[in-house]
């Protein structure tokens, strides 16, 4: 028998935890000390609902950091090379938060709700920690704190159907990366045109976390005849995306410029954000390896937990960090950290253990969906 992870009072089970067992939840993970579903009806057939018809996800797990105050756009510009001065109320950006050497710490998304009211809805570290200790001695008149708010996500293209008729018609309204405060039945909610998946598709943010089964079971019903199903984030999805997770594909040791990020970074911002300097010399002087898109030939893998090791020959040249077997595609996809002289599209390298050598070769990315129709449209 596996061994199972226990429940204990130093982790969190979010609002909807037991909806999520109810619902058939097989497994647990553990994503900022939060219990995440880990799945339901098998990956494919979540795969499948995902890209058909709608799915529901718990990810309370992507814990809110919220800064505040008369300086709050100040602050949360010098916490991210992306330029926000431009970010209006009611919109959303993706960001990088990055460390004094350039190193990439949280890869959130950010939600500006008021003039003086941002959130940070984040991956897995502990950036509430980090944004407190920089606010300690940066100068500025904010706030920093997680407020009691519980995430769930709402992905598929029948996603804007099932709102539409809860909400009414402003959600169908609402643009890519825009937000909303709604009521869904009564029940208060801030909702954003985003997501984890590709796809069409919204995270719905409960601003009272005592009616959670409430929302899980209003958003279930008002599903039944579009086919909803609840999911886990879609590892299948999100590679054949082109989305990159923060812990797995990159890290405090990544830079964006390795995490071919480029466009995230504004360094030709006013702010003065931190890893600025860093990062202005990384351009530079350019980078010795970067994140690329790889095809994997051979029977379908099975999904990693650890890198695997990608050689030209014998030679060491990177890692594989995540990668899946594709039903839509019917391929084996995923990512690879590679030296820069082996990212060119064609390169042909070998990947995995001594057991199990596979090769592999360079391609485009995103696998699916290139120019993102699906998620924006």
């Amino acid at each position: 028998m596996k061994a199972q992870i226990y429940i204990t009072k130093r982790l969190r089970k979010s609002p909807f935890f037991d909806c999520t067992v109810q619902a058939g939840a097989k497994a647990f993970s553990v994503y900022n000390k939060t219990y995440l579903p880990g799945g339901y009806a098998g990956a494919e057939a979540e795969f499948w609902s995902l890209v058909n018809d709608v799915t529901l996800w718990d990810v309370t797990c992507q814990r809110i950091v919220e800064i505040g105050g008369p300086d709050a756009l100040a602050f949360a510009d010098s916490l991210t090379p992306r330029d926000l001065s431009t970010c209006q109320v009611g919109r959303c950006r993706y960001v990088l938060i990055t460390n004094r050497d350039g190193g990439i710490l949280n890869d959130p998304v950010l939600l500006r709700l008021g003039e003086d009211r941002f959130w940070l809805s984040r991956a897995d570290s502990d950036i509430l920690m980090w944004a407190r200790g920089v606010a300690v001695h940066a100068g500025f008149d904010v706030t920093v704190s997680e407020p009691d708010v519980a995430t769930l996500q709402l992905q598929g293209p029948k996603s804007a159907a099932l709102l539409q008729g809860l909400i009414g018609d402003g959600v169908s309204d609402l643009a890519y990366y825009r937000l909303m405060e709604a009521e869904i039945r009564d029940i208060p909610v801030v909702v954003s045109r985003t997501g984890w998946s590709g796809e069409r598709g919204y995270e719905i943010y409960l601003l009272d976390t005592h009616r959670g089964p409430e929302l899980w079971d209003t958003l279930m019903e008002a599903g039944r005849s579009y086919g909803i199903a609840p999911a886990a984030p879609s590892r299948i999805r999100r590679i054949e995306a082109g989305i990159l997770d923060f812990g797995a594909d990159m890290d405090e040791g990544t830079n964006p410029f390795e995490a071919a990020l480029d466009r995230l970074v504004d360094l030709d911002s006013e702010a003065d954000f931190i890893g600025k300097a860093a990062l202005q010399r990384i351009k530079a002087h350019g980078v010795a390896r970067k994140a690329a898109g790889i095809e994997i030939e051979g029977p379908p893998v099975s999904a990693n937990d650890q890198a695997w090791p990608a050689y030209n020959g014998s030679h060491l040249v990177g890692e594989m960090t995540s990668w899946v077997y594709s039903p839509r595609l019917e391929r084996n996809i995923g990512f690879a950290m590679l030296q820069l002289s082996h990212t060119e599209i064609g390169t042909e390298i070998t990947i995995g253990a001594d057991g199990d050598r596979r090769r592999a070769r360079v391609v485009e990315t995103p696998f699916v969906d290139p120019d993102r129709k699906l998620a924006k449209g």
